[in-house]
């Protein structure tokens, strides 16, 4: 029986470690494949398609350097609006809401969440641009038209209805990250505070000072999860790339490039110049994701340290 147990556990050891595997020959693949594909726009441009502005794809003159900007500053002002809401949110569900209240809002959030990027496209189409193009436009030019990010046409489709979009859709993604990190907080530090005097919202502050680097890991997660939206985006940022401090012209970011001109790339260079900019894309989200867990996870030590103390 003995023996019969040691090699049902050596099979067993044996076929998780090809199925763990298996994800590890699919990102090597991948990595591999697109390396492989953009070997011809490497060789031609080298480094000067990362901050060549050119793109005439009749021309083969290829620059990766209007998408790449699309990409950074929608994704800024997706974070920009994402963060603060999203720290409210995660901060009344753990800290402050009654759980009557707390867990029918937070599965409202993670609903949020689980919405197809088309239909917020959709949403974007109908609903926010036409509200960008005829009120929130019309004010930010009114008022602060004097800066250079509130000129420009107002098509409602632009870089700002792109980066609102985007903060939408990570809205629940940070959300619940931050709530998972307030949760491990041991409540005897909660305990202490309020022992000492500290009211609700002093202690609230202590809690938040203790996950700080587990709440930059949800951030850092949501500009992940930004840099990577694609149909949305697609449907509303205007699709045009060309580099503007405006933030309502219409602009171009990696992803949406790629969903918009894959299926018209028959050129090999146009195609290598496409995957590159993928490969560009997918070493950034890994170097992204990969920082925020090693924050989350710097949260998850040091609350286990405190609590073994």
């Amino acid at each position: 029986m003995a023996g019969t147990g040691t090699f049902a556990d050596r099979v067993f050891r044996s076929v998780l470690i090809v199925l763990s595997s298996t994800v590890i020959l699919i990102v090597v693949s991948m990595v591999a494949m697109m390396v492989w594909t953009s070997l011809p726009t490497i060789r031609m441009f080298g480094l000067e398609f990362l901050y060549s502005g050119e793109w005439q794809p009749a021309s083969n003159v290829f620059g990766a350097l209007p998408f790449i900007y699309g990409t950074i500053v929608s994704s800024l002002i997706a974070i920009l609006i994402a963060v603060p809401i999203s720290l409210g949110i995660a901060i009344f569900l753990v800290e402050q809401a009654p759980k009557s209240i707390s867990s029918p809002a937070a599965f409202l959030v993670e609903l949020l969440a689980a919405i197809p990027s088309v239909v917020y496209g959709l949403w974007g189409i109908f609903v926010l641009a036409p509200f960008i193009r005829n009120y929130l436009g019309p004010f930010f030019q009114d008022y602060f038209g004097w800066l250079p990010l509130f000129q420009g046409r107002l098509t409602g489709f632009g870089m700002l209805t792109g980066g609102i979009i985007m903060a939408i859709m990570v809205t629940p993604i940070i959300t619940a990250v931050v709530r998972d990190v307030l949760e491990v907080v041991p409540n005897t530090q909660r305990d202490a505070a309020l022992a000492l005097g500290a009211t609700k919202w002093e202690t609230t502050l202590i809690v938040l000072q203790n996950a700080s680097s587990g709440i930059a890991g949800a951030v850092v997660l949501g500009l992940g999860r930004a840099l990577g939206e694609t149909m949305a985006v697609t449907m509303v940022i205007g699709n045009s790339p060309q580099i503007t401090a405006s933030l309502f012209e219409p602009a171009y970011t990696i992803a949406s490039v790629l969903a918009a001109n894959f299926g018209e790339a028959s050129d090999r260079l146009y195609l290598s110049a496409l995957v590159e900019m993928g490969l560009v894309l997918f070493l950034v989200t890994f170097v992204v994701n990969a920082l925020a867990k090693v924050l989350v996870l710097g949260v998850a030590k040091g609350t286990n340290a405190a609590s073994k103390a």
